[in-house]
């Protein structure tokens, strides 16, 4: 590991799922780089709890850690509908912000935040950790090799079967799928294919949830270049399907976070054709024999995860000058998408 003496000095607000189980177990792994150094929590005991972790400082109000001077990056874990005012609070007091993604619940309030940011000089970013996953960069990079050709169709899917009933199922607080998991594969579809990405179609659903947000999605996005993106994330799926398929004109592929496989051959291989007017032989339909060539992916149990290369590269744009991995310019496309189809929800 990486010896660092020059530590970030962290506020996490929030230590629920994401604060708790992911921000500050990530940070507590890259203790050369960062250091917790005070937290916000309504609930007394995640106070205590963090405390007694970390040594850190804990408020009860966000607007005390938000004017703590020792803090110089907050990470913004609270409930969705508080992302925007928070992480504007944060910006207007010098804070450099790490927002757990969605970026917001509207492009307004994620527009206001590049825009607060722009203002104040401080560094903003988005918690998009999924596009540093192992097998989502494998993809990236087939597609990008063109080894597959031109590249028709991209289907995600995340499905999932059980009830839910906790906040995220409320729209009050900016919960449903669209915004929650779903806002990763959208950011992850933009890596793939662009950010000419348009929505074509959208179904959202209430399927099982208790509450009034959906957790049903189904996504068609298009690109002018024919690129089509199915975006399938559902808690309604008894039969769950692979995460990856991608066609191409020269191949394809399919698999999952874990393993990938793909094939694929070379047009030039393939014998000069013409079109046939003539009856086929024997009435027969065109069949030919691809000279498929074929590779594996397996995941490698040393990887690091995404959460730590996310803390990684962000720690090289603070302290380093490194530029920055995941801009909110970026993840503002993704808030494009979000916005237009949460419109089909209300008609």
């Amino acid at each position: 590991m990486l010896q660092v003496r020059n530590k970030i000095r962290v506020g996490i607000s929030g230590l629920g799922r994401s604060g708790w189980s992911i921000h500050a177990n990530t940070l507590e792994k890259c203790s050369n780089m960062y250091s917790v150094i005070a937290v916000f929590d309504p609930i007394e005991e995640r106070r205590r709890e963090a405390v007694e972790r970390f040594g850190c400082r804990a408020y009860s109000d966000f607007n005390s850690l938000a004017k703590d001077e020792e803090v110089e990056l907050m990470v913004i874990a609270t409930p969705s509908y508080l992302h925007a005012p928070q992480t504007i609070e944060a910006l207007k007091a010098g804070k450099n912000v790490l927002c757990e993604k969605p970026m917001a619940t509207s492009l307004a309030e994620a527009d206001m935040m590049i825009r607060i940011a722009k203002e104040t000089g401080r560094i903003l970013t988005v918690f998009h950790n999924k596009r540093y996953l192992p097998d989502f960069l494998k993809v990236l990079e087939i597609i990008r090799s063109e080894r597959l050709g031109r590249i028709v169709l991209i289907k995600m899917h995340s499905h999932t079967f059980g009830r839910r009933w906790d906040w995220q199922t409320l729209r009050r607080f900016g919960g449903g799928e669209l915004n929650n998991n779903a806002s990763h594969l959208i950011d992850q579809a933009v890596q793939l294919a662009g950010e000419e990405l348009e929505v074509l179609f959208c179904d959202l659903q209430r399927t099982l949830t208790l509450g009034d947000a959906e957790d049903h999605v189904k996504i068609i996005l298009g690109t002018p270049h024919s690129t089509v993106v199915d975006i399938e994330v559902t808690r309604a799926c008894a039969y769950p399907q692979n995460l990856w398929l991608v066609m191409g004109t020269q191949g394809g592929l399919t698999g999952t976070s874990n393993s990938l496989r793909w094939k694929y051959f070379e047009p030039k291989e393939l014998p000069q054709r013409r079109v046939e007017t003539e009856p086929a032989p024997d009435r027969s339909y065109n069949w030919e024999e691809i000279p498929w060539k074929e590779e594996v992916w397996n995941l490698d149990e040393s990887y690091k995860s995404g959460e730590i290369l996310f803390y990684e590269k962000l720690y090289k744009t603070l302290r380093e000058g490194a530029p920055l991995g995941v801009t909110p310019e970026s993840v503002r496309k993704v808030m494009c998408i979000i916005e237009k189809c949460h419109e089909y929800f209300k008609k």
